[in-house]
């Protein structure tokens, strides 16, 4: 049958942010507490692995939080079109670390050690205490070097804490590195309940070099953030839900929102400064807690964020979260204003090169696929190399911005896993079912390279969209030649 023939009975699968949005960052997972690294020209994003909990009937019920073990990894190079590194599986039996009940909230950093980078990411038992696992890779595999929780109540100054959770790691300019931590509302004191925690790192990033010292956040409830803007340091977190009139007046904030306190030392005092980030009830109409990272990336400040909007869209409405982000420009002194979260999201600042090999697991907007393990490591522990998987016919994937220059490319190809299944991948520029540029035939057995001749002359900055039609194959890169 004729390739055109075939797509005409074909309907798009739906695409839960819309094919011109950018957020949330991904739709095949949930990801909640977003924490942001930057390294070698890349921003890594760590998550909370939400996964769904069923009833005794099957159905989907409320996100405890109390089952997740797992955080999620993405990657970007251009803000836009995200590569998929997977779950890190951190707590319990199958975990890096069989001490720890749960994975919530984490935080990254890395260091230059032995001249080789090493990645620490930091994450919260529960609300019991913080741990630490390392890595050689922001995408893992990690280790359990310490073998304990490295923050634990039966340390001073930290058993006063009712939520011992929610790291912030800040690498300072002079190589010295320091964490933030805690929340909780202990009964009457909702204005201020002094359960936030700074504390020095040491040299090894996983060691105290003193008692944590207290950070009297007016109405704290949680997720400490921190980052540093010239000479003076941000300490971010969301206000509780007890905000009264008199703290309205006091702060200019509500309930569940991201505020800013700041000092000129990296373990304050720290002075309240303002609210920058409102819950996202009141874009979505959906809320609940607010958590939050702020980063610079390429000269760009950004805030990372979750909300529901995605399950929202599913129709689920059970707490399920996910990641978004949105650009601001910070005034002379740092100070960032209110923030609007948004469905576009923020610009561009980067293009994919479609002459070198790009990921299967690498899009901006997709349809109906899920993404897998592609070799024994992921297979392994869960993260590193994923491949696109779970294909029908209708799904698709989108990569925004890509730079062909003022080449025309004369061949697609596809590295695929067939096992014996076929079908066809449409390939367009500027919508789905637009511009066809080229129809790759999957066809073989085992891992192959399928690969069309182009039909339409394609150049410059294109948005460049899969359209499968079949099922049961893998993808694992994308290249023009």
């Amino acid at each position: 049958m004729d390739h055109a023939e075939i797509f005409k009975n074909i309907q798009l699968t739906k695409s839960y942010k819309g094919i011109q949005h950018n957020n949330p960052i991904i739709e095949q997972h949930y990801g909640a507490d977003p924490y942001a690294l930057v390294y070698d020209d890349t921003v890594y994003f760590y998550m909370t692995a939400d996964a769904y909990e069923y009833d005794e009937n099957g159905e989907i019920k409320e996100n405890t939080y109390g089952k997740i073990r797992s955080l999620y990894v993405v990657s970007t190079k251009d803000m836009i079109n995200f590569t998929d590194h997977g779950e890190i599986t951190i707590a319990g039996e199958n975990g890096v670390t069989a001490w720890a009940h749960n994975s919530w909230a984490p935080a990254a950093a890395w260091k230059m050690v032995n001249g080789k980078p090493k990645f620490f990411l930091y994450f919260a038992d529960n609300g019991g205490g913080i741990g630490v696992v390392c890595a050689d890779s922001p995408v893992g595999p990690f280790r359990d070097e310490l073998g304990h929780g490295l923050i634990r109540r039966d340390m001073e100054n930290c058993g006063n804490v009712e939520w011992l959770f929610d790291p912030a790691v800040l690498m300072d300019d002079d190589g010295k590195a320091y964490i933030y931590f805690g929340g909780g509302v202990p009964k009457g004191m909702a204005a201020h309940p002094g359960t936030g925690r700074c504390a020095q790192l040491g040299d090894d990033m996983m060691s105290l070099t003193d008692v944590p010292k207290v950070i009297d956040a007016p109405y704290l409830f949680e997720d400490s953030g921190i980052h540093k803007f010239g000479d003076t340091y941000f300490y971010t977190y969301c206000s509780n839900f007890s905000v009264d009139p008199e703290g309205t007046k006091e702060y200019g904030f509500n309930n569940g929102e991201i505020c800013v306190m700041t000092s000129k030392s990296p373990l304050g005092p720290f002075t309240f400064k303002e609210r920058i980030l409102k819950n996202p009830e009141y874009y979505y109409g959906v809320g609940g807690n607010n958590h939050h990272a702020v980063f610079k990336f390429k000269d760009q400040w950004y805030i990372c964020y979750h909300s529901r909007m995605l399950e929202k869209e599913q129709g689920i409405l059970h707490g399920y979260r996910s990641t978004s982000i949105d650009e601001f420009t910070p005034a002379a002194d740092g100070t960032i204003g209110d923030i609007k979260m948004s469905r576009l999201g923020r610009k561009q600042v980067g293009h994919p090169d479609p002459y070198k090999a790009i990921n299967g697991a690498t899009f901006a907007v997709m349809g109906g696929v899920d993404t897998a393990p592609a070799d024994e490591v992921s297979e392994k522990y869960g993260c590193g190399k994923l491949l696109l998987t779970s294909i029908d016919s209708g799904d698709f994937v989108k990569l925004e911005g890509v730079d062909f220059g003022n080449k025309t490319p004369a061949k697609v190809k596809a590295r695929v896993r067939t096992n014996g299944k076929e079908g066809v991948i449409r390939v367009t520029a500027g919508y789905p079912d637009r511009t066809v540029i080229a129809y790759i035939p999957v066809k073989g057995d085992g891992t192959v390279v399928c690969e069309a001749d182009i039909e339409v002359p394609v150049k410059g900055v294109q948005d460049i969209f899969f359209t499968f039609s079949g099922e049961g194959y893998e993808v694992e890169e994308w290249i023009f030649e």
